[in-house]
Protein backbone atom coordinates (compact mmCIF):
# COMPACT_ATOMS: atom_id res chain seq x y z
CA UNK A 1 0.00 0.00 0.00
CA UNK A 2 1.34 3.45 -0.89
CA UNK A 3 0.76 6.66 1.01
CA UNK A 4 1.79 10.23 0.20
CA UNK A 5 2.60 10.72 3.86
CA UNK A 6 6.14 10.19 5.19
CA UNK A 7 5.05 7.53 7.68
CA UNK A 8 7.69 5.70 9.64
CA UNK A 9 7.75 1.90 9.15
CA UNK A 10 5.90 1.14 12.41
CA UNK A 11 3.04 3.54 11.64
CA UNK A 12 2.87 2.23 8.06
CA UNK A 13 2.70 -1.36 9.34
CA UNK A 14 -0.11 -0.40 11.72
CA UNK A 15 -2.03 1.18 8.85
CA UNK A 16 -1.60 -1.85 6.61
CA UNK A 17 -2.68 -4.19 9.40
CA UNK A 18 -5.75 -2.05 10.08
CA UNK A 19 -6.79 -2.01 6.44
CA UNK A 20 -7.24 -5.80 6.51
CA UNK A 21 -10.43 -5.33 8.56
CA UNK A 22 -12.90 -4.72 5.75
CA UNK A 23 -16.65 -4.62 6.48
CA UNK A 24 -18.60 -7.48 4.95
CA UNK A 25 -21.06 -4.94 3.53
CA UNK A 26 -21.77 -1.23 3.68
CA UNK A 27 -24.34 -1.62 6.42
CA UNK A 28 -23.82 0.08 9.77
CA UNK A 29 -23.87 -3.31 11.52
CA UNK A 30 -21.07 -4.61 9.27
CA UNK A 31 -18.99 -1.47 9.75
CA UNK A 32 -19.41 -1.72 13.50
CA UNK A 33 -18.38 -5.38 13.45
CA UNK A 34 -15.25 -4.60 11.42
CA UNK A 35 -14.33 -1.73 13.73
CA UNK A 36 -14.73 -3.97 16.78
CA UNK A 37 -12.59 -6.68 15.19
CA UNK A 38 -9.89 -4.14 14.35
CA UNK A 39 -9.82 -2.78 17.88
CA UNK A 40 -9.77 -6.23 19.45
CA UNK A 41 -6.85 -7.20 17.22
CA UNK A 42 -4.83 -4.38 18.77
CA UNK A 43 -5.89 -5.26 22.33
CA UNK A 44 -3.37 -7.27 24.32
CA UNK A 45 -3.93 -9.02 27.64
CA UNK A 46 -5.03 -7.11 30.69
CA UNK A 47 -1.98 -6.07 32.71
CA UNK A 48 -1.15 -8.17 35.76
CA UNK A 49 -2.46 -6.78 39.02
CA UNK A 50 -5.58 -5.24 37.53
CA UNK A 51 -9.23 -6.20 37.72
CA UNK A 52 -12.19 -5.03 35.68
CA UNK A 53 -15.92 -5.27 36.09
CA UNK A 54 -19.01 -3.86 34.44
CA UNK A 55 -21.30 -1.80 36.63
CA UNK A 56 -24.90 -0.84 35.94
CA UNK A 57 -25.68 2.77 36.78
CA UNK A 58 -29.45 2.98 36.39
CA UNK A 59 -29.33 1.38 32.95
CA UNK A 60 -26.03 2.92 31.84
CA UNK A 61 -23.18 0.40 31.69
CA UNK A 62 -19.76 1.46 32.94
CA UNK A 63 -16.60 -0.64 32.80
CA UNK A 64 -14.34 -0.11 35.80
CA UNK A 65 -10.64 -1.01 35.68
CA UNK A 66 -8.76 -0.72 38.97
CA UNK A 67 -5.60 -2.03 40.63
CA UNK A 68 -6.09 -5.34 42.43
CA UNK A 69 -4.68 -4.04 45.70
CA UNK A 70 -5.98 -2.37 48.86
CA UNK A 71 -8.00 0.75 48.20
CA UNK A 72 -6.14 3.92 49.19
CA UNK A 73 -7.67 6.33 51.68
CA UNK A 74 -10.40 8.27 49.94
CA UNK A 75 -10.63 5.75 47.09
CA UNK A 76 -8.81 5.34 43.81
CA UNK A 77 -8.47 8.49 41.72
CA UNK A 78 -10.72 8.08 38.68
CA UNK A 79 -10.22 8.81 35.00
CA UNK A 80 -13.58 8.86 33.24
CA UNK A 81 -12.91 7.65 29.69
CA UNK A 82 -15.01 8.35 26.57
CA UNK A 83 -14.13 6.17 23.58
CA UNK A 84 -13.78 7.18 19.94
CA UNK A 85 -15.51 5.76 16.89
CA UNK A 86 -17.22 8.71 15.22
CA UNK A 87 -20.08 8.62 17.79
CA UNK A 88 -21.51 5.69 15.81
CA UNK A 89 -19.11 2.82 16.51
CA UNK A 90 -17.30 1.34 19.45
CA UNK A 91 -18.21 0.49 23.00
CA UNK A 92 -16.78 -1.16 26.07
CA UNK A 93 -15.45 -4.21 24.21
CA UNK A 94 -13.69 -2.18 21.53
CA UNK A 95 -11.56 0.05 23.73
CA UNK A 96 -9.98 -2.07 26.46
CA UNK A 97 -6.67 -1.22 24.74
CA UNK A 98 -6.77 2.35 26.04
CA UNK A 99 -7.32 1.29 29.65
CA UNK A 100 -4.59 -1.35 29.42
CA UNK A 101 -2.10 1.15 27.95
CA UNK A 102 -2.82 3.59 30.75
CA UNK A 103 -2.79 0.87 33.42
CA UNK A 104 0.76 -0.08 32.44
CA UNK A 105 1.82 3.48 33.29
CA UNK A 106 -0.36 4.78 36.12
CA UNK A 107 -2.26 3.44 39.12
CA UNK A 108 -5.63 5.12 38.88
CA UNK A 109 -9.07 3.66 38.28
CA UNK A 110 -10.39 4.02 34.74
CA UNK A 111 -14.14 4.14 34.16
CA UNK A 112 -15.30 3.71 30.56
CA UNK A 113 -18.82 4.67 29.46
CA UNK A 114 -20.99 2.71 27.05
CA UNK A 115 -22.76 5.81 25.80
CA UNK A 116 -25.55 5.57 23.24
CA UNK A 117 -24.49 5.69 19.60
CA UNK A 118 -25.65 7.68 16.59
CA UNK A 119 -27.45 7.62 14.25
CA UNK A 120 -30.02 5.74 16.36
CA UNK A 121 -29.32 8.12 19.24
CA UNK A 122 -28.08 11.47 17.92
CA UNK A 123 -26.81 14.34 20.05
CA UNK A 124 -27.39 15.01 22.91
CA UNK A 125 -27.92 11.36 23.95
CA UNK A 126 -24.19 10.55 24.32
CA UNK A 127 -23.59 13.77 26.24
CA UNK A 128 -26.46 12.99 28.60
CA UNK A 129 -24.93 9.56 29.26
CA UNK A 130 -21.55 11.18 29.90
CA UNK A 131 -23.09 13.60 32.40
CA UNK A 132 -24.89 10.71 34.15
CA UNK A 133 -21.64 8.82 34.49
CA UNK A 134 -19.73 11.81 35.86
CA UNK A 135 -22.46 12.75 38.31
CA UNK A 136 -22.75 9.13 39.42
CA UNK A 137 -19.03 9.08 40.19
CA UNK A 138 -19.21 12.41 42.00
CA UNK A 139 -22.11 11.14 44.11
CA UNK A 140 -20.44 7.82 44.96
CA UNK A 141 -22.99 5.70 43.08
CA UNK A 142 -20.59 3.49 41.11
CA UNK A 143 -18.23 1.63 43.48
CA UNK A 144 -17.16 2.38 47.03
CA UNK A 145 -13.53 1.89 46.03
CA UNK A 146 -13.62 4.97 43.77
CA UNK A 147 -12.85 8.50 44.87
CA UNK A 148 -15.62 11.06 44.57
CA UNK A 149 -13.12 13.93 44.72
CA UNK A 150 -10.17 12.99 42.50
CA UNK A 151 -11.93 12.81 39.14
CA UNK A 152 -10.53 13.47 35.68
CA UNK A 153 -12.06 13.03 32.23
CA UNK A 154 -10.40 11.85 29.03
CA UNK A 155 -11.69 11.26 25.52
CA UNK A 156 -10.14 10.41 22.20
CA UNK A 157 -11.56 11.43 18.83
CA UNK A 158 -15.37 11.56 19.18
CA UNK A 159 -14.92 10.81 22.87
CA UNK A 160 -12.87 13.98 23.18
CA UNK A 161 -15.86 15.95 21.93
CA UNK A 162 -17.88 14.47 24.78
CA UNK A 163 -15.16 15.15 27.36
CA UNK A 164 -14.91 18.82 26.39
CA UNK A 165 -18.70 19.15 26.20
CA UNK A 166 -19.01 17.59 29.66
CA UNK A 167 -16.81 20.30 31.15
CA UNK A 168 -18.71 23.06 29.33
CA UNK A 169 -22.02 21.60 30.54
CA UNK A 170 -20.75 21.50 34.14
CA UNK A 171 -19.73 25.15 33.82
CA UNK A 172 -23.22 26.07 32.59
CA UNK A 173 -24.87 24.50 35.65
CA UNK A 174 -22.24 25.69 38.13
CA UNK A 175 -21.16 22.15 39.04
CA UNK A 176 -17.67 21.32 40.21
CA UNK A 177 -15.26 20.53 37.40
CA UNK A 178 -13.01 17.48 37.27
CA UNK A 179 -9.38 18.07 38.18
CA UNK A 180 -8.54 18.03 34.48
CA UNK A 181 -9.66 17.09 31.00
CA UNK A 182 -7.53 15.26 28.42
CA UNK A 183 -8.56 15.62 24.78
CA UNK A 184 -6.81 13.29 22.34
CA UNK A 185 -7.11 14.06 18.60
CA UNK A 186 -10.62 15.27 19.32
CA UNK A 187 -13.41 16.66 17.15
CA UNK A 188 -14.09 20.17 18.44
CA UNK A 189 -15.76 22.00 15.55
CA UNK A 190 -17.74 21.35 12.39
CA UNK A 191 -15.87 24.24 10.73
CA UNK A 192 -13.94 22.93 7.72
CA UNK A 193 -11.87 26.09 7.20
CA UNK A 194 -9.08 25.16 9.62
CA UNK A 195 -5.90 24.44 7.63
CA UNK A 196 -5.54 20.79 8.64
CA UNK A 197 -9.01 20.02 7.24
CA UNK A 198 -7.68 20.62 3.73
CA UNK A 199 -3.98 19.85 4.24
CA UNK A 200 -4.86 16.38 5.56
CA UNK A 201 -8.24 15.84 3.92
CA UNK A 202 -7.11 12.39 2.73
CA UNK A 203 -5.02 11.39 5.73
CA UNK A 204 -4.72 7.75 6.87
CA UNK A 205 -7.49 6.44 9.17
CA UNK A 206 -9.62 9.60 9.01
CA UNK A 207 -10.49 11.76 6.01
CA UNK A 208 -12.38 15.03 5.97
CA UNK A 209 -15.14 13.33 3.98
CA UNK A 210 -15.44 10.57 6.57
CA UNK A 211 -15.56 13.12 9.37
CA UNK A 212 -18.32 14.97 7.54
CA UNK A 213 -20.44 11.81 7.45
CA UNK A 214 -19.88 11.14 11.17
CA UNK A 215 -20.88 14.68 12.09
CA UNK A 216 -24.04 14.39 9.97
CA UNK A 217 -25.02 11.21 11.85
CA UNK A 218 -24.26 12.74 15.24
CA UNK A 219 -25.80 16.15 14.48
CA UNK A 220 -28.55 15.51 11.92
CA UNK A 221 -30.00 18.99 12.44
CA UNK A 222 -27.43 21.48 11.11
CA UNK A 223 -28.50 23.93 13.81
CA UNK A 224 -26.99 21.58 16.42
CA UNK A 225 -23.53 22.28 15.02
CA UNK A 226 -23.55 25.77 16.50
CA UNK A 227 -24.06 24.53 20.07
CA UNK A 228 -20.95 24.51 22.27
CA UNK A 229 -22.25 21.33 23.90
CA UNK A 230 -22.11 19.66 20.48
CA UNK A 231 -18.98 21.31 19.06
CA UNK A 232 -17.01 22.85 21.96
CA UNK A 233 -15.03 25.43 19.95
CA UNK A 234 -18.33 27.32 19.61
CA UNK A 235 -18.24 28.26 23.29
CA UNK A 236 -18.09 31.96 24.13
CA UNK A 237 -16.64 31.52 27.62
CA UNK A 238 -13.88 29.10 28.61
CA UNK A 239 -12.92 30.68 31.94
CA UNK A 240 -14.46 27.95 34.12
CA UNK A 241 -12.68 25.10 32.35
CA UNK A 242 -10.32 22.77 34.22
CA UNK A 243 -6.64 22.15 33.53
CA UNK A 244 -6.37 20.59 30.10
CA UNK A 245 -4.10 18.26 28.16
CA UNK A 246 -4.50 18.29 24.39
CA UNK A 247 -2.79 15.69 22.23
CA UNK A 248 -2.97 15.90 18.44
CA UNK A 249 -1.52 13.91 15.54
CA UNK A 250 0.48 15.69 12.86
CA UNK A 251 -1.18 13.94 9.90
CA UNK A 252 -4.81 14.34 10.91
CA UNK A 253 -7.60 16.64 9.65
CA UNK A 254 -8.39 17.20 13.35
CA UNK A 255 -4.92 18.50 14.21
CA UNK A 256 -5.93 22.16 14.18
CA UNK A 257 -9.06 21.48 16.24
CA UNK A 258 -6.84 20.72 19.21
CA UNK A 259 -4.42 23.56 18.50
CA UNK A 260 -7.29 26.06 18.28
CA UNK A 261 -8.80 24.75 21.53
CA UNK A 262 -5.46 25.08 23.27
CA UNK A 263 -5.26 28.69 22.09
CA UNK A 264 -8.73 29.69 23.33
CA UNK A 265 -8.12 28.03 26.70
CA UNK A 266 -4.75 29.70 27.10
CA UNK A 267 -6.23 33.07 26.11
CA UNK A 268 -8.85 32.55 28.83
CA UNK A 269 -6.20 31.93 31.47
CA UNK A 270 -6.70 28.16 31.64
CA UNK A 271 -3.69 25.92 32.21
CA UNK A 272 -3.47 23.98 28.94
CA UNK A 273 -0.71 21.68 27.73
CA UNK A 274 -0.47 20.94 24.01
CA UNK A 275 1.36 17.93 22.58
CA UNK A 276 1.77 17.65 18.80
CA UNK A 277 2.68 14.08 17.88
CA UNK A 278 5.10 14.40 14.99
CA UNK A 279 4.50 11.75 12.36
CA UNK A 280 1.42 10.43 14.15
CA UNK A 281 -1.95 9.71 12.53
CA UNK A 282 -5.49 9.53 13.78
CA UNK A 283 -6.18 6.25 15.58
CA UNK A 284 -2.53 5.61 16.42
CA UNK A 285 -3.24 5.28 20.15
CA UNK A 286 -4.37 1.70 19.53
CA UNK A 287 -0.74 0.61 19.25
CA UNK A 288 1.48 1.81 22.08
CA UNK A 289 4.27 -0.52 20.95
CA UNK A 290 5.13 2.25 18.47
CA UNK A 291 7.78 4.43 20.11
CA UNK A 292 6.19 7.74 19.10
CA UNK A 293 2.78 6.62 20.38
CA UNK A 294 4.35 5.50 23.66
CA UNK A 295 5.77 9.01 24.10
CA UNK A 296 2.27 10.47 23.77
CA UNK A 297 0.96 8.07 26.43
CA UNK A 298 3.92 8.86 28.68
CA UNK A 299 3.34 12.60 28.31
CA UNK A 300 -0.36 12.17 29.10
CA UNK A 301 0.27 10.06 32.19
CA UNK A 302 2.93 12.47 33.44
CA UNK A 303 0.36 15.28 33.17
CA UNK A 304 -2.21 13.20 35.11
CA UNK A 305 0.37 12.36 37.78
CA UNK A 306 1.21 16.05 38.23
CA UNK A 307 -2.45 16.96 38.70
CA UNK A 308 -2.96 14.21 41.27
CA UNK A 309 0.21 15.16 43.12
CA UNK A 310 -0.94 18.78 43.31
Amino acid sequence: MSSPYPLNPAIRAMLERSLTFVPASDTLAARRAAFLALCRDFTGPRPDGWIQQDVDLDGLTLRVYQPDSPTPKGGWPVLLYLHGGGWSMGGLDSHDWFAYSLARRLRVAIVAVEYRLAPEHPWPAALHDTLRAFRGLRQGQVLRSLSTECLLVCGESAGGTLAAALCLALAETGERQPLGQALLYSVLTADETLPSATEHAHAPFLTSAGLRVSIADYLPDPAYRHSPLAMPLNAADFKAQPSTFIGVAEFDPLRDHGIAYHQVLTNSGIDSELYVGKGLVHGCLRDDSIAEVAVLYDTLTAWIARLLAA
